[in-house]
């Protein structure tokens, strides 16, 4: 696996896994809430899936180079505003679009 496709599989994991609490009502896609997803459990599922890309993205950078390159708090915080960025599709369709679309119909 070349670099170049490394990075471009994150960067599409990271978009998917971003998106992907505001998409499904399911709890990571498999567990099935009785009462729904409230507001809470979302952001918390999207904190777990930040975290699980995090890993992903370790294990990239271990396979790839064979080393982990120590990173400082800065790193973390952009890429946690990156993973915010790539979750805002998600967001405007569960808070506002959805429910536009359900009135025209």
């Amino acid at each position: 696996m070349t670099t170049g496709f490394a990075v471009w599989l994150l960067v599409v994991l990271a978009i998917f896994a971003a998106n992907l609490p505001w998409f499904s009502e399911r709890l990571f896609i498999f567990i099935q809430l009785k009462n729904g997803k409230r507001f809470v459990v979302r952001l918390l599922e999207w904190a777990a899936l930040y975290i699980v890309m995090g890993g992903v993205a370790l294990g990239l950078e271990t396979r790839l180079n064979g080393i982990r390159h120590d990173q400082g708090w800065e790193f973390y915080v952009v890429t946690l505003c990156l993973f915010l960025v790539f979750a805002l599709p998600g967001f405007i369709y569960h808070v506002d679009l959805k429910h536009h679309l359900k009135k025209t119909v």
